[in-house]
Order: C-alpha cells, then structure tokens, then sequence
C-alpha cells in the first residue's frame, strides 16, 4: 500500500485557506481603487480644487463634522446639491452662513434657525477668514463621494459601529478584535474538520499514514514545529498587544474618579448640600487667582469655634453613612483632629500656638503644559462650579467628576455662552463681537477660546 507523510497536509491546507481568505482583500482594494476614479471623475466637473479642499476641511471642518456620518456638526458630503435640492439655498447662503452663522441665524433664516435648534442651540463657529475660494474649494472636497465603507455593503453595519464611537470607518477596535479572533477560531474548527475527512478518505482507499513516532506528537510540540501557525499566533498577540498597551497610555493622565482619602475627613455633603455653604466661601481665591487654593484652617474655625460636634446623625444619616461608619462620634472626632492641627484649646477656648500641619492630598490636577484661570471662568464668564467639579454638594467624599482632557474643555468652550450681561470684566470685546457675529450671547470658542496659545503658552 502507498505511504504518504500526513504531516504537510495541515500546512497545505491551512497556505490554501490563507490563499481563500486574502482573496477577499484584494478584491476590496479593487473596489477602493474603482471608487477612486469615480472620485477623481466626479471633482472634474465641480467648482474648486478638492485637494486643496481637502486641506481646509481637515484644518477647520473636521473637528465638527466628518462627510459621512454625523458628528458635532451635520455630515457634509454633498452638502451644496442636497441645500439646492431640498431647502433651495444657494452657494452665497454658504458663505454667509460659513463667514457668519450667528449672524445668519439673527437674521432670522428659517433654515438656520432649524439647524440652531436641532443641533443644541450651539451657532457654529465663524469663520470670516475664509475666502470664497476657500468655501468652493471645501464644497469641492465634500462633493466627491466618500468611499464606502466595508461594513456598508453589509446591510448598514456601519450605522451600528458608528453609535459605538469606534474607528473613522465607523467600526470599533473591539469588533475588529472580534472578528479576527472569529476568523482565527473558523480557520482552526475548519482544519480539524478536513483533518478527520482526510483520514477517514485515507483509509478507505487503503493509504497507511506513516507516524514519526508510536504516537501523535504533544499539542505543545506540533505548535512548536509549524512555522506558520507560529507566525499568525505571534502577529495576532502582537496586534493585541499593541492595541491594550495604546488604550492604557491614553488613560495616562486621565484621572476621572480619583477620591482619595484625605487626613481629615470633610464632607462637602454636610457642609455644601446640609448648610447650604457656599464654594467660594472656603474657596475664595477661585474668584480673583489661577487656582481655586486650599482653605487655611482659620477658615474652618470660623465656624467650628463654636461647632465642636456634630448633632446631624444618626437621624439623618442614611444607609450608606451608617455602613460607613459616619456616625455623630466619626464626625465629632474629625473636629478634634482639626483642633489639634490648629493648636486650640477647647477648653480654654485659646490657640496655643502648637500647629501641626495638614498633608492634603491633590484631586484634581492638570499638567504642567495647560493653563487654567479659575478667576476667568468663574468671575468673567460666570460658570457654576459645578460646571467641572460635579455635584459636590452630593459627595461625601469628593471625587474628580469630568475628565478634564483637552476635548471635553473644547467642546466646553463650543457649546458654553458667556455671560455677558453686567459683566463689566470685558464689556468692550464684548460689544464689539457681538456686533461683528450679530448676535447676543457669545461663546467661549467665539473669542478665541479655541486657540492653542490660551492655554498653551
């Protein structure tokens, strides 16, 4: 009888199912490369460069809007024809409303006025620098048609992976992850099925498969010996890998949630949400300086003079306080822990002048490269402390409530009016952008609040 060696056979199967599925990868660049002809075919008959447009659009547009999908802003691609078609505006409406869209919506334009209501009442920002050249270079740009994403031609798959906030095509890292190790899974349940059919043809037509050994080789071992098998798993950990190891390091810095335990408990429930005291009373330094500062214990013995224990508990303390251990007696001893810190003698109801300092711990800090005024945003443009910090009067341990990263100041900054009125700090810029945006309230990104030299400097 003939003697075959079975052990190619896995490899010779597994190159052809490789052949098979890459197969699939190509016929995807062929579809890519088609769209880019059409692309190239349908700019020719446009107004405007869209190479140069696609330039500008990256530098001014792509913050908000993408041509696609909907993002801050409406998507864009085709956006002169479906204005034409469908509401009747043509090019010189773009450019108003590009150069001046608060003053297009104060001019009381149906159709500004439904986009400033439909996206959350934020105007765009203004961009007067733009030429009209600029305008019909972008116009060019977002004319030709976005290439399709894979998952399209899917049945609307990319609809999905866009509310998921994954990559630009619209499908998230973890569906790519997903899908390789689906794939990774097919490839082997499929070669230990042609595995068994091979065998079982084998020895139907009377083939002896000749064995290295007595025995089949360890898992481990048989690994070990197919290079190929090797490689694919060695990339695929690699990818997965390089994929965790890129999301930890963008949590670097990022320290939402962060409570830590402090010397001395203080509870801004108690003090914030019970009394009713307000932040910028301890934290006065909020309204005139860079930083919020850290009260002096003179500020707590302004009252706890008189306060040297807590009567608000148990009665109404509630479940959690109660496991916690946040009882009449927890508080009372906090008290004692300040008197002591700040040498007063209960008693004898005088300081004594034996301080001991207290060890704070940081919660919220930025880095050294970012700029912030507290006095700016909270005596010039009037935001709630709560704004950033959350609802501290709720926390009986405070915590970092907003991430405090560069996109979530600057969609602050987009979408926050500042207040204006009696605001006597810059009433001069005040009236005169808002008579250059004709509108009455301004935004934070509206004078200059977008520029990287205000808070990088």
């Amino acid at each position: 009888m003939k003697k075959v060696l079975y052990r190619h056979l896995f490899s010779k199967v597994l190159g052809l199912t490789l052949l098979l599925f890459s197969s699939s990868f190509y016929a995807q660049e062929e579809a890519e490369a088609a769209t880019d002809a059409a692309v190239e075919q349908t700019t020719e008959a446009v107004d405007g460069d869209p190479v140069k447009g696609k330039q500008l659009f990256n530098q001014n547009c792509a913050a908000c809007h993408s041509l696609d999908r909907k993002m801050t802003g409406p998507a864009l691609a085709n956006v002169e024809a479906r204005l034409a078609e469908d509401e009747g505006l043509d090019k010189e409406w773009i450019y108003a409303w590009v150069k001046n869209s608060p003053g297009v919506i104060a001019s009381g334009d149906a159709y500004a006025n439904k986009i400033y209501a439909e996206y959350n009442q934020a105007a765009m920002t203004p961009f007067p620098t733009l030429s009209n050249e600029d305008i019909d270079n972008i116009l060019a740009y977002t004319a030709a048609p976005p290439k399709a994403a894979p998952a399209q031609a899917a049945g609307g798959a990319t609809a999905a992976g866009e509310g998921s906030g994954g990559s630009s095509s619209g499908i998230s890292n973890e569906m790519i992850l997903g899908a390789l190790a689906l794939v990774f899974g097919l490839l082997v349940v499929m070669l230990i099925l042609v595995n068994k059919t091979l065998r079982r043809i084998a020895e139907a037509n009377g083939v002896v498969l000749e064995k290295e050994k007595g025995k089949r080789l360890p898992i481990w071992k048989a690994f070990v010996q197919n290079q190929f098998l090797v490689l694919v798993t060695v990339v695929f950990l690699l990818l997965g890998s390089a994929y965790f190891a890129y999301g930890y390091l963008m949590q670097v810095g990022v320290d939402q949630g962060y409570a830590p335990v402090q010397p001395i408990h203080f509870s801004h429930k108690i003090h914030a949400g019970d009394n009713g005291v307000d932040c910028k009373y301890c934290h006065s330094s909020a309204r005139v300086s860079k930083t919020s500062g850290i009260p002096s214990l003179n500020v707590c013995m302004n009252c706890h003079k008189s306060i040297y224990e807590y009567t608000g508990s148990p009665e109404g303390a509630s479940a959690e306080d109660l496991a916690a251990g946040h009882t009449n007696e927890f508080y009372t001893g906090e008290i004692k822990k300040l008197y002591k810190a700040v040498g007063w003698d209960e008693e004898n109801q005088s300081y004594t002048g034996d301080t001991q300092p207290v060890e704070w711990v940081r919660i919220h800090n930025l880095p050294d490269f970012a700029y912030f005024n507290h006095s700016q945003h909270v005596s010039v443009a009037g935001v709630d402390c709560q704004t950033c910090h959350g609802p501290v009067e709720e926390m009986e341990i405070v915590e970092q409530h907003a991430p405090l990263t560069m996109g979530w100041c600057i969609n602050c900054h987009r979408e926050t009016n500042v207040k204006v009125q009696g605001n006597a700090y810059y009433e001069a810029i005040h009236e005169e952008l808002s008579k250059k945006y004709g509108v009455e309230e301004l935004t934070a990104a509206m004078m200059g609040g977008l520029e990287c030299g205000k808070c990088h400097y």
